[in-house]
């Protein structure tokens, strides 16, 4: 190993000799990601060929997008990709919660209950639901709105969402990965669980999941095992670090019809939305998002077992299973939080010369401290950390192009933390 590489980012050997004690650990668990990247791989290229994807569907349009080849073309192999009748995927959807707000307003009508069975939903969902009063929320135009907390073990309470469920449930969101909880990830599995429980109950009901940062972790989605929606950001995984912008929502094509009549205007829906040039950058994305993926859950891995190591609690642990691309540091302090993501940043690509401080942003409840250099603005597909400004001060950890990348931006935060005698090796 070359000391001297490391030196000029101004890591110590220390870090370096630790960090790569810990890979070696982790060659075999390192295979395993692969082998699921691989199959991924063949599922996109598959669907790709399966819908004659050529150099005509790279050509953009303007104005109202009538015909556009390349728009359509991809919003079927999502749908193939994700196993269902239809899809909308859109460079109008601006990002992973207005992709989900565009979902439940589309889909739920003054006088229906929506049902959330898995505890609080991610922040930036507060105020479209209503949690938090806002102009234009669910709450505004007469939607209710339901919440059974997990059990003490982060379980499903079966009983409480039994005891939920009522003649106004419309619509069940599902909510993939943990968000700014210290819990797990519910596994593919898990959600088919919920979703066969929910259906026993109430069989019209529509089951949405919140797909955002689980996309390519496993060879199922969970459209692959009941959800009616699955509806995910283009910045995120499905994007591979190329999407500019962009969100997609796959399920029933009613739905989907529901939806784009949202999106744009009743009677209007699919029809218009020109892909002015991005059909190329989400065609080439979405290829390269299983090994994108690959490599951001194996930086999680390594991120794991680094500060478990060190005596930090984290969410996975390094040896658990991977349902997202996301690993939690409960870092205890908001000095130890501040230092982290000022690691991150000054391991980016773009703007490693600003340094991170805590700010109100809009659509989460307390300050938030955000470190993300990225080609996309706001791509949490691409090398990033943030966590909000309260106990137990955790940080959310994700993304990376390429894994020796996500592996100076994990040394560079435990720099950071020593350099600040906030932690010892």
């Amino acid at each position: 190993m070359s000391y001297e590489l490391y030196e000029n980012f101004g890591i110590s050997k220390k870090v370096v000799d630790l960090s790569e004690e810990i890979i070696v650990s982790l060659k075999d668990r390192f295979s395993d990601i692969d082998k699921v990247a691989e199959l991924n791989q063949m599922k996109v290229l598959g669907a790709m060929q399966k819908n004659r994807v050529s150099a005509a569907c790279f050509a953009g349009t303007t104005g109202y997008g009538h015909d556009d080849l390349g728009r359509d073309t991809l919003e079927k192999v999502y749908a193939d990709v994700f196993h269902t009748d239809a899809a909308l995927v859109r460079g109008q959807i601006t990002c992973g919660t207005h992709a989900l707000a565009v979902a439940l307003m589309a889909n739920l009508l003054p006088g229906d209950e929506m049902l959330c069975p898995a505890g609080k939903p991610y922040d930036t969902l507060e105020e479209v639901i209503g949690i938090r009063d806002c102009p234009g929320s669910l709450k505004e135009y007469g939607v209710t709105y339901s919440q059974v907390d997990l059990l003490p073990d982060n379980s499903f309470d079966f009983d409480g969402i039994s005891a939920a469920i009522n003649d106004k449930t419309k619509l069940v969101e599902i909510q993939r990965s943990k968000g700014y909880e210290m819990r797990p990830t519910f596994s593919v599995a898990q959600i088919c669980e919920l979703i066969k429980f929910i259906k026993g109950i109430k069989p019209d009901v529509i089951v949405m999941v919140d797909n955002c940062y689980g996309e390519f972790v496993e060879t199922l989605e969970p459209s692959d095992v009941g959800a009616d929606l699955t509806v995910g950001s283009l910045i995120k995984n499905p994007g591979g670090g190329l999407a500019p912008i962009g969100g997609y929502i796959c399920g029933k094509k009613e739905l989907i019809e529901r939806c784009a009549y949202r999106l744009t205007a009743p009677g209007i829906g699919s029809d218009v939305g020109a892909s002015l040039m991005l059909n190329t950058q989400l065609y080439q994305g979405l290829f390269l998002a299983p090994t994108v993926v690959a490599a951001a859950v194996k930086g999680a891995v390594f991120a794991a077992a680094l500060y478990e190591r060190l005596g930090f609690n984290v969410i996975p642990k390094s040896d658990e299973p991977r349902y997202d691309i996301i690993q939690s540091v409960e870092l205890g302090t908001k000095e130890k939080l501040i230092a982290f993501c000022r690691g991150i940043q000054s391991s980016a690509p773009v703007d490693s010369f600003a340094t991170p401080v805590p700010a109100p942003l809009p659509g989460y409840g307390d300050d938030v401290i955000m470190a993300a250099g990225a080609f996309v603005q706001g791509s949490s597909i691409e090398l990033s950390a943030d966590g909000p400004m309260r106990p137990p001060y955790a940080v959310y950890f994700q993304g990376g192009l390429t894994f020796p990348h996500i592996k100076l931006g994990i040394m560079k935060s435990l720099q950071e933390l020593l350099n600040d005698n906030l932690t010892e090796i």
